[in-house]
């Protein structure tokens, strides 16, 4: 049988309601206040009496929520246990206090529901001051790589952006240059009140930039000295380079820090799209490459993202990593262009030259992956496949004609291979695999490469020279160019930049050849024969170009005129046929 409180249990019950340190109120079926505690009354800024006969929901507001709204009604009508839910409320005396508040049955049909309320406002001020804490640079009182990366994501969301605004979004994302340098030179207090002095001239650009747009920029350190401004809603590229124009301008100005006048330069990578399919990782992707770019550029600038500019570096990373494994793979391959001898004609010896079959981007040539196989090391591997395969084809051509003078491969070899491998032993054990002659491998080696050689790469040139195999400089011309120096080398070959044959192409045409350039390489095939090297001349296209490199004295010839880089079966071809014979 239920308990029912008596006369004197029900005084005593409501004397405690009106005293209870809990603000409270108990709400009818039609969701009217029936009664209230005074804790209730000052609470809301009025007396309890005074909020007898409201509407329960609008006084703590219910309403405005329709989930809430929806739970609440619920819960008058007997139909969910409990709500609970956190509101912000306005005072009659204008400050805004939060509150927690709790509806809840009672056990009488009279009376459905009883209506706490707690003051939760210190607790959310607390909560608002740590979350400030945790979100702003505590140095430079900006907003943190936290709060930067919240709202950037949040920026990006399609209901921030679908709606309303230019649908577009902004970066300009910078460091200083040389802050190292002040850090280590004039200690971190000097540098953090460096980058105290940067914010606040930071935070005024964006200040400024606001004045005449709905949204001011978001400024915020990212850490050491980095710092960005997030543009939402941003207008176009124009708008981004007038703020980055105005960080630059403002940062002119040198820093007086206690005395320590101090000037600093910033470059800044600017990004600027539209927003929709934009991840905040590929902003910051986007704007830390140019922000790179900035610095490769000079410094102390803005440069603004270039697609295609990025998707050359993509390209570039993707080639460099995929390197090695392409190697394994098999992806390369040689091609060879004859080295003709002017005064018959006859191919006296090939170039090869590697060539790789990517499966994304196509056949490539050197100058596509040369330089990234030297930078990783890679080059040392694909050397070795590169000389192995080269004599190997020249042993084959040799044994299919063996009633025919044997033409000479050449190899061009970087100097990392020089350094970072035993190139004398790799050569030695390439020639006793294929059976080649030493005198039938030539390898190449650049100007500057081979020009004050000393130590190592010396001792590894006389090696393989007193092996029998013949060194040849290649783009000469183009570099140190001291012809005496060679006499010291154990050099058998020169090889002529093409730059110098170009300059006798007019031959033959209107205009008139430039007789300094026939002096100049007259000059240098004579000095090379009185050194006892041979000479060939590279990129001869004409045969009047021929002609008078022949009339000159130069020995063979690499170019157009005779053949293009191709397959090994097509050399085999034009020595069959003498097709490489100038007419």
């Amino acid at each position: 049988m239920p308990f029912s409180p008596g006369p004197a249990q029900s005084v005593a019950a409501g004397a405690a309601f009106a005293v209870a340190p809990l603000a409270m109120a108990v709400v009818d079926r039609e969701g009217l206040v029936a009664t209230a505690n005074e804790t209730l009354g000052s609470l809301l800024g009025t007396g309890a009496d005074g909020l007898v006969g409201k509407v329960a929901a609008d006084l703590v507001d219910l309403s405005s929520d329709a989930r809430i709204a929806h739970a609440y009604h619920e819960v008058l009508h007997g139909r969910q246990a409990r709500l609970r839910c956190t509101r912000r409320l306005k005072h009659p005396d204008g400050h805004s206090l939060w509150v927690h508040v709790t509806v809840t049955p009672l056990p009488t049909a009279e009376q459905p529901v009883l209506l706490s309320v707690a003051d939760i406002s210190s607790h959310r001020e607390l909560q608002s001051r740590l979350r400030h804490l945790q979100m702003h640079d505590p140095m430079t009182r900006l907003p943190n790589r936290t709060l930067f990366f919240e709202r950037l994501s949040a920026a990006l969301e399609a209901e921030a952006y679908e709606e309303s605004g230019t649908g577009r979004i902004g970066l300009c994302y910078l460091d200083l240059d040389g802050f190292k340098a002040v850090n280590d030179t004039l200690g971190h207090r000097v540098g953090d009140r460096l980058l105290a002095a940067v914010a606040e001239r930071l935070k005024r650009c964006a200040d400024e930039a606001g004045r005449a747009r709905p949204t001011t920029p978001l400024v915020a350190r990212l850490g050491g000295d980095e710092f960005a401004l997030l543009v939402e809603d941003s207008t176009g590229t124009d708008q981004l380079a007038e703020l980055a124009e105005s960080v630059l301008s403002a940062l002119q100005t040198p820093f007086d820090l206690s005395g320590q006048r101090l000037s600093v330069s910033a470059s800044i990578g600017v990004v600027e799209r539209h927003a929709a399919g934009t991840t905040a990782t590929g902003l910051m992707q986007a704007a830390d490459t140019t922000l790179y770019w900035a610095k490769a550029d000079g410094k102390a600038r803005w440069t603004l993202f270039d697609p295609e500019r990025n998707a050359h570096r993509m390209t570039r990373q993707a080639l460099s990593s995929g390197l090695r494994p392409a190697i394994e793979r098999g992806e390369f391959a040689l091609e060879y262009q004859p080295l003709v001898g002017l005064e018959d004609g006859r191919v006296r010896g090939v170039e090869a030259l590697v060539r790789w079959h990517h499966p994304q981007f196509g056949t490539l040539t050197p100058n596509r992956f040369i330089g990234l196989a030297e930078e990783d090391g890679s080059i040392v591997q694909l050397g070795r496949w590169v000389l192995a395969t080269a004599c190997r084809q020249a042993r084959r051509w040799q044994l299919e004609r063996p009633s025919e003078p044997p033409i000479f491969v050449s190899v061009n070899v970087a100097v990392r291979q020089v350094w970072d491998s035993d190139l004398v032993a790799d050569v030695a054990q390439t020639l006793a695999e294929t059976e080649l002659a030493p005198h039938l491998l030539q390898l190449e080696l650049t100007e500057s490469a081979v020009m004050g050689s000393a130590g190592r790469p010396l001792q590894v040139l006389q090696a393989l020279s007193d092996m029998g195999v013949r060194i040849a400089i290649d783009d000469f011309g183009t570099g140190y160019s001291n012809l005496a120096y060679l006499s010291r080398l154990p050099v058998s070959a020169l090889k002529l930049d093409g730059s110098f044959v170009r300059g006798f192409q007019y031959e033959g045409t209107n205009a008139h050849p430039n007789p300094a350039d026939e002096v100049v390489v007259e000059a240098m095939i004579q000095l090379a024969h009185r050194l006892g090297l041979t000479v060939t001349a590279e990129c001869v296209e004409t045969s009047a170009q021929a002609s008078r490199l022949r009339r000159i004295g130069c020995d063979t010839g690499q170019g157009w005129l005779y053949s293009r880089p191709v397959p090994p079966d097509r050399i085999s071809a034009l020595v069959d046929a003498e097709a490489c014979r100038p007419t």
